[in-house]
C-alpha cells in the first residue's frame, strides 16, 4: 500500500454520498461501465457545479463497507469523486486500497487541494478552474509538479473568454506537451458545437469532451 503521513484508520470512516454503477461520462475512459464512489463535502462553490447535493449529509462508511459495495458490481474501473474527495483525509488510503484490490482507479479532484500524496497508481483527473467557475483563484498550480504522464487536466469552459484564458494557460505551462488536456463546455453555459469549432479552427492539441451521462440521463443523482 502507498504510505503517507495522512493515513487514516478503519475506525475513522468516510462520509459517502453515494456509490453507484453507471457509464463514465468524461475523461479517457468515457463510455466504460464504472463504479463511482462519491464522497461528501467540498470547500469550493463553482457556479456550474452539478453535485451540490454532495456538499452535506452522506452516510458514514468504513473502508470495508465501501469496498464491499464496490465489489458487488465486479468493475474494472472505479472513480472516486465528490464534492471534493480530497477534503476527507481518509480518501488517500481508500484510493490505495482500491488499487490494491485490482481496480483501475481514477480520482476526480478540483485542483484546489494538494495531490502530492495520492497513490501514483491512481489516474488523477485534475480540474483547472476557469474565471467563469468563480473559483479561479483557488487553482493550486503546485499540483502540476506532482502529476504523472497518465494523469489528465480538465478545463470546464463557460464562455469564449474562458476559452481564451484556457488557451493562454495551455501555452504558459506547455500542458499538452506533458499531459492529456480535456476541454469541456459547461452544460448550461456554452454550446458544445461552438467549443468544437474553436478548437478545430485553432488546431489546439486538446480533447473536446461532453458530459455523456447528462445527455443520457440529465442531472439525475447516481448517474
Amino acid at each position: 500500500m502507498y504510505a503517507n503521513s495522512q493515513t487514516a484508520t478503519a475506525d475513522k470512516p468516510l462520509r459517502i454520498t453515494e456509490i453507484f454503477h453507471s457509464l463514465q461520462g468524461e475523461s479517457r475512459t468515457i463510455g466504460f461501465p464504472t463504479v463511482f464512489v462519491r464522497l461528501t463535502g467540498c470547500p469550493l462553490r463553482c457556479g456550474y457545479c452539478d453535485s451540490e447535493y454532495a456538499f452535506h449529509g452522506g452516510e458514514r462508511m468504513t473502508f470495508e463497507e465501501i469496498e464491499a459495495a464496490v465489489a458487488v458490481y465486479r468493475p474494472r474501473f472505479v472513480t472516486v469523486t465528490g464534492g471534493e474527495p480530497l477534503a476527507q483525509r481518509g480518501c488517500l488510503p481508500l484510493l490505495s486500497r482500491l488499487c490494491d484490490a485490482g481496480y483501475e482507479v481514477s480520482l476526480e479532484t478540483s485542483g484546489a487541494l494538494d495531490v502530492s500524496h495520492v497513490d501514483p497508481r491512481v489516474v488523477k483527473v485534475v480540474d483547472i478552474k476557469t474565471p467563469g467557475s468563480g473559483e479561479c483563484e483557488r487553482n493550486r498550480w503546485q499540483n502540476l509538479e506532482h502529476l504523472q504522464p497518465h494523469d489528465q487536466l480538465k478545463f470546464v469552459l463557460c464562455s469564449r473568454e474562458d476559452y481564451e484564458w484556457a488557451r493562454r494557460i495551455l501555452d504558459k505551462h506547455r500542458l499538452s506537451e506533458r499531459w492529456e488536456v480535456l476541454f469541456s463546455p459547461s452544460f448550461n453555459d456554452l454550446s458544445a458545437t461552438d467549443l468544437a469549432d474553436w478548437v478545430v479552427a485553432d488546431r489546439l492539441p486538446v480533447r473536446v469532451q461532453i458530459q455523456l451521462h447528462k445527455f443520457l440521463w440529465g442531472d439525475q443523482p447516481g448517474r
